[in-house]
């Protein structure tokens, strides 16, 4: 769904989407898994910096929940994770803050976005809190066992005959170091 400033500056949208898995491509780091529901309300907001200087930004509030697939940070096992999050935006067009070439940013200047060519694609705000909305790292259990090394099994499911210890002769130095310490 694309927003135009042109038809938010008549009235504002508001939209109450169900994207079907795949609609938005979430790249490696997730999986959508079931439909995802949005619903919201996109409208302009006049920032004016002169007497002719008008920027018009687009505020996109709204929510969304649904279902996805992560990896494993240790077995790469996809884990479900449900989201449920909700988002006020600011988006600015990208060539209201082009000059000066560098200036120090004020603390809420940080919280804007931009959009080009004069619309807004819901799809790309979403990819975006979605990604921002999953957890840094994600395990299957508590206790995963991981892959092996070695040999890339997955301890998990069944053990392997690859020998525990240091693989890397750099680290051979390190091995007998255990026994040396005194508690």
């Amino acid at each position: 769904m694309e927003f135009k400033v042109s038809e938010l500056e008549r009235d504002p949208i508001d939209f109450d989407l169900q994207l079907e898995a795949g609609a938005i491509d979430f790249g490696e780091e997730a999986e959508q898994t079931d439909l995802l529901a949005t619903a919201g309300r996109a409208e302009v907001l006049h920032e004016h910096r002169g007497p002719k200087d008008i920027v018009a930004d687009i505020r996109l509030r709204g929510n969304f929940s649904g279902t996805f697939e992560v990896p494993c940070a240790r077995c790469v096992e996809p884990v479900a994770i449900p989201l449920a999050a909700e988002f006020d935006l600011i988006f600015r067009p990208a060539s209201a803050d082009s000059e000066p070439p560098e200036r120090s940013i004020t603390a809420p200047e940080t919280e804007i976005g931009y959009y080009q060519k004069d619309s807004l694609s819901l799809e790309d705000v979403l990819r975006e809190q979605v990604l921002l909305s999953l957890p840094a790292r994600t395990l299957c259990k508590p206790d995963c066992k991981g892959l092996c090394p070695r040999c890339g099994v997955n301890r998990n499911n069944q053990a392997c005959s690859c020998e525990e210890g240091p693989s890397d002769p750099r680290w051979e130095a390190l091995a007998g170091l255990r026994g040396r310490i005194k508690n």
